[in-house]
């Protein structure tokens, strides 16, 4: 066949033109889950996607090749290569952050050097010879991530931390500094984490074995995340700080790097990061009705992409999130307690041990308890454990416990409280249930009631059969 000479006219078949216009058809009804990286090693709540047989629509699509997401309790809910290591960039900034609230007196003012004004990349725009707060210099180091207070900060810290002694000998200010940003992050439980310099650079100058993990850094930024002065810096957008230039006062504009921010409602911050070897990469923190969460991405896919990734995991995690009542009876009964009376869920009908063939109704210490769980890591069960009645029993006598339980987790208890009085037996009913029970005895009747138990704990998760 000869080749279509240049501009010459494309003759295309009819049926050519259907075949094409359903493929087109096809490709915008087809789910866009379709294309989501999910892939069967991310760990979900520490077991895998394939283990766990989630199914595509179950699980977070992100880019970033690393990442973790944790909360306040340091539960880490989604993992994938979370224990790899990796350049973080400036995100190196949270430790430097915190080092310096740690060590440093905040009335201190800190000045900016000719090592630390020249340093490049991304900076605050400050100049050797500037003089600023320690509040300033803060802000200078989250908010546009600036190299330049980085290093002011390191220095001035630094050389306070020297002459209190901290340190080996041999050490400068800097280096005292970065000792101490390693030995803080062994303190938090960091595996996989090496500072050597308070900025995050790794190319040049700077290139060495510095590194850390997706994990590790959400352990950081949780830590972070618990100073009110980090909150406050890295949780309001841009901003200017006043500067002593020359002998007088300059102001200085600071724009953030966290596009996060107007992304999200939920967004609090945290610090962003970015080099040839980090790639795109964020830690971010979210609050949403009281539960707090922290996103660490590593070498996502480009700089809008870290904040999409971040943003995918803090939607994924709270659209899992259900409120579960403890009481799920169908039955009820009146309880006087308190001088008040009211309708209560009858969980378990118990066992009056002093009577052949008598229970007592039986609720929740707290019949309206309802608890707040992650729905992809399973039902929760329950298991009552009765205790030996005996006597006259009250409204709001303890009976027993239930402990409830979600994948092989403690995750609530209560205890079992009557809703009525049943009164003992007296002298003559005791002396007549005792020979009553010799007599069953012989004929294998039970000496007393069996517990019953009305609660139901609904059925949470059961899609697991089509996994990714």
């Amino acid at each position: 066949m000869m080749p279509q000479a240049m501009g010459a006219r494309r003759i295309i078949s009819p049926l050519s033109r259907i075949a094409g216009a359903l493929l087109l058809a096809l490709a915008l009804l087809m789910p866009s889950a379709a294309w989501a990286d999910v892939r069967k090693a991310d760990v979900i709540a520490g077991t895998s996607v394939e283990a766990w047989g989630l199914t595509v629509a179950d699980c977070p699509s992100i880019e970033s090749e690393y990442a973790a997401l944790m909360d306040e309790d340091g539960t880490v809910y989604f993992s994938r290569n979370g224990d790899s290591a990796h350049q973080i960039a400036s995100i190196t900034k949270v430790m430097t952050a915190v080092i310096a609230l740690e060590n440093a007196d905040r009335s201190i003012d800190i000045p900016v050097s000719q090592a630390a004004a020249t340093i490049g990349e991304s900076s605050a725009n400050l100049q050797e010879g500037d003089v600023m707060t320690f509040d300033a210099a803060l802000k200078a180091l989250l908010v546009p991530s600036g190299n330049d207070a980085a290093v002011a900060l390191a220095e001035s810290v630094g050389a306070t931390m020297v002459a209190a002694g901290k340190g080996s000998g041999a050490d400068g200010p800097v280096e005292a500094f970065v000792a101490a940003m390693n030995q803080k992050a062994a303190a938090l439980g960091c595996t996989n984490t090496l500072y050597e310099n308070p900025h995050g650079l790794d190319d040049e100058n700077y290139v060495g074995n510095l590194h850390s993990t997706a994990e590790d850094q959400a352990k950081v930024a949780r830590y972070a995340m618990g100073f009110d002065e980090i909150r406050d810096v890295v949780s309001h957008g841009s901003t200017s700080i006043t500067v002593k230039r020359d002998g007088k006062d300059e102001e200085v504009e600071l724009e953030t790097t966290d596009e996060l921010l107007e992304m999200y409602d939920y967004a609090i911050g945290i610090k962003t990061g970015m080099t040839d070897a980090a790639g795109p990469s964020f830690a971010g923190a979210a609050s949403k009705e009281g539960r707090e969460l922290y996103a660490v991405v590593l070498d996502s896919s480009d700089d809008h992409q870290r904040f999409v990734d971040a943003r995918t995991l803090f939607e994924w995690y709270y659209d899992h999130v259900k409120v579960l009542k403890l009481a799920q009876s169908e039955s009820s009964a009146a309880m006087e307690y308190g001088g008040q009376s009211r309708d209560v869920p009858m969980v378990a009908a118990v066992s009056h041990g002093d009577w052949p063939d008598k229970t007592v109704k039986a609720t929740l210490a707290d019949p309206d308890a309802e608890i707040s769980i992650f729905d992809l890591e399973g039902n929760v069960s329950q298991s009552f454990v009765f205790d030996d009645v005996r006597g006259t029993v009250n409204p709001g006598d303890k009976l027993g416990t239930v402990t409830y339980r979600q994948h092989n987790m403690v995750v609530a208890e209560q205890d079992l409280v009557a809703v009525e009085r049943v009164e003992g037996p007296n002298p003559l009913e005791a002396l007549a249930i005792m020979g009553q029970r010799i007599i069953g005895g012989f004929s294998g009747q039970p000496a007393q009631a069996e517990s019953q138990i009305y609660n139901v704990m609904p059925v949470i998760q059961d899609n697991r059969t089509s996994g990714v």
